[in-house]
């Protein structure tokens, strides 16, 4: 099966140098494919070596679903391996030990194992640690009595999809605020497809968010899960995740002799949910104000709040 490499970029010089070249390690062959938004730095000048075709696209086009469906209707892979411009794979074998699970044709995508940077807070690297553990495993639709919401998690800074059950779902849809990622797990899976977790498919990626950034990140959840509700009727609300997760990180807190953080640790989870469920009562919220507590602001710009 052929391959392609996807990667969004936008002002990401300062990423590229490291990606590119550990992409150019990797012990499978594959065509590479940058979708660049207006970039401002040096990006496409630092692409030209490396990219087998470069898509342009202005700012203002960008969508989580919609750019990545451009760039994957533009491949010729039969794979097509989705990357952020910050996540640098862990060595030369993650690509191939993302895509080696597709000699089982159930398979309809899969997702690798993200690693923490090591400058990365104790919030952000428990997120990975809780998020992708050291066992792979495969989920189909029966799954979602037991994980949920879970059933349907993948994650795009590093996933790879079967050209052909992105095609059978329609590709992944425009106007998704972020989540596009869940959408097409949760379609994937509702056309017979099955999900892999890849464990030894490693890219280091994480986030320092802050405090409000969380929070702004929870209202687009919040957004999204109330504008897509059908994943929410069909595999079960996030809520019972969140709880589980909250239950881990104080404990990894505790375990960890970081006691200092536990007030962060509430005070955090607190704007969370508080943005989460702000995300969800959208549509009664003002939109000057809504651009300010939304993490894609852009967003907004071009997508109607709906009323009713």
């Amino acid at each position: 099966m052929s391959i392609s490499v996807i990667i969004p970029t936008y002002n990401a010089e300062l990423y590229l140098p490291k990606l590119l070249e550990a992409l150019k390690l990797q012990t499978v062959s594959f065509e590479l494919i940058i979708i660049d938004s207006s970039s401002t730095d040096n990006t496409l000048k630092i692409v030209q070596e490396y990219a087998d075709k470069i898509i342009s696209i202005p700012q203002s086009d960008f969508d989580h679903g919609g750019t990545r469906t451009k760039a994957g209707k533009e491949a010729n892979g039969d794979i097509l391996v989705f990357l952020t411009q910050d996540a640098l794979p862990y060595n030369n074998k993650a690509i191939e030990n993302i895509v080696k699970i597709f000699d089982d044709p159930k398979i309809g995508a899969s997702y690798g194992r993200q690693l923490a940077y090591k400058d990365t807070n104790p919030f952000g690297t428990h997120l990975r640690e809780f998020n992708y553990g050291t066992n792979s495993y495969i989920r189909n639709l029966k799954d979602k009595n037991k994980f949920g919401i879970k059933t349907a998690f993948l994650s795009d800074s590093f996933a790879s999809y079967r050209r052909e059950s992105l095609e059978k779902i329609g590709w992944i849809k425009d106007g998704l605020i972020v989540g596009e990622d869940t959408y097409a797990g949760a379609k994937i899976l509702l056309n017979d497809y099955s999900l892999a977790y890849i464990a030894d498919a490693k890219v280091y990626h994480s986030h320092n968010y802050t405090i409000i950034q969380e929070f702004k990140r929870y209202f687009d959840i919040g957004v999204f899960h109330k504008r897509e509700d059908w994943i929410l009727k069909e595999f079960g609300k996030a809520e019972g995740e969140g709880g589980k997760y909250i239950k881990s990180e104080i404990k990894y807190l505790i375990s960890n002799n970081l006691y200092h953080l536990i007030p962060q640790f509430f005070i955090r989870n607190g704007m969370k949910y508080i943005g989460y469920k702000l995300g969800q009562k959208h549509q009664s919220i003002p939109p000057k104000i809504i651009k300010k507590i939304s993490m894609h602001s852009f967003w907004w710009d071009f997508m109607k709040i709906d009323k009713n």
